[in-house]
């Protein structure tokens, strides 16, 4: 679930070659501070990550002891940081020319690259060992999977390849939820996998709703996103494929029995700000109201997901 990024900043020439050269031979004044190694796991992300990959550990049918629960949430989560620290390492060039990942730590100069990538390799491989050993071995299987593909697939081979990277590339942030029902059953279920399938059609429209307000950033960093390589109209008509493919994938739960009403009243509502965001996007011209779009979608998910949560709870529920 990249791309889960707050507001930009319009990065000038002078200083993006302050922060290529820092010093005469280009060297850069490392100086890392216990707050740069949290920037590097992406905690905005990561927190989101957890959530998901929570409910669908509290929706699995069985049960697990707490302390297991707790180790599987805490492996997911160190995951998904250990990720986007690796990410950081690979996409530093990148970063430097987008106004708002210039200030990150590695091409502001505050972190020396191979420190990030050290240290997502050992969360990595902490995170899917003590999985195996503590929770089961088909739930460290699909967080190995994850984060091979995210950093192989999306980050190594899709992102600066083709614009279909997000939709490919998708794939690795919907994974938490399968992994924390695998963590309680040992198995990828039907229930499961509609967890995977709202994040997965959900990924899209959130990610293109940021790059049509910071497609500049994209253009200049020559990351061939969708808005920067079919234009801003095609874009828009493909977040509205995703949203009405995302609003109906919202329903699955409740078609399979996972979910009730409650859970379904709250899935139309919500269904219904995202389609209104998205008529917005469509009419707007200016592209401003892509940027309103990416926070609601933000909100939306974890609404979507936490109102599953409160259906299980609500004695009523059908």
């Amino acid at each position: 679930m990249a791309a889960m990024t707050d507001g930009l900043s319009e990065p000038t020439d002078k200083s993006i070659a302050e922060n290529e050269a820092a010093t005469p031979d280009g060297a850069r004044p490392y100086r890392a501070r216990v707050v740069d190694f949290a920037i590097i796991l992406k905690p905005r992300v990561m927190s989101l990550v957890i959530f998901v990959g929570l409910v669908g550990l509290l929706l699995a049918p069985g049960t697990i002891a707490p302390w297991t629960g707790a180790v599987a949430v805490a492996c997911i989560s160190l995951a998904a940081g250990a990720s986007g620290a690796i990410n950081m390492w690979y996409d530093r060039d990148i970063d430097l020319n987008m106004g708002r990942t210039r200030d990150r730590p590695i091409p502001a100069g505050r972190m020396a690259p191979g420190h990030a990538l050290i240290m997502g390799v050992i969360l990595s491989v902490a995170s899917i060992v003590t999985m195996a050993l503590v929770v089961n071995y088909m739930a460290a299987g699909l967080l190995a999977l994850t984060v091979l593909y995210y950093v192989f697939i999306y980050t190594v081979w899709l992102k600066r390849r083709t614009p279909h990277n997000i939709v490919i590339g998708g794939a690795a942030g919907a994974l938490p939820p399968v992994i924390g029902w695998a963590a309680v059953t040992g198995t990828v279920s039907i229930e499961s996998l509609s967890l995977f399938a709202i994040i997965f059609l959900w990924t899209p429209p959130h990610s293109w709703a940021l790059a049509l307000f910071s497609n500049e950033d994209y253009t200049r960093a020559g990351v061939p996103i969708l808005p920067v390589v079919a234009g801003t109209r095609e874009t828009k008509k493909q977040i509205g494929i995703y949203t009405a493919l995302m609003i109906g994938a919202t329903y699955a739960p409740v078609i399979i029995g996972l979910s009730g009403v409650v859970y379904g009243a709250a899935a139309t509502v919500l269904g219904a700000g995202f389609v209104r965001h998205a008529l917005r996007v469509w009419r707007d011209e200016t592209d401003k109201a892509a940027r309103p779009m990416f926070g609601y979608s933000i909100l939306y998910l974890f609404m979507i997901f936490a109102f599953l949560l409160i259906d299980r709870a609500v004695p009523f529920a059908l």
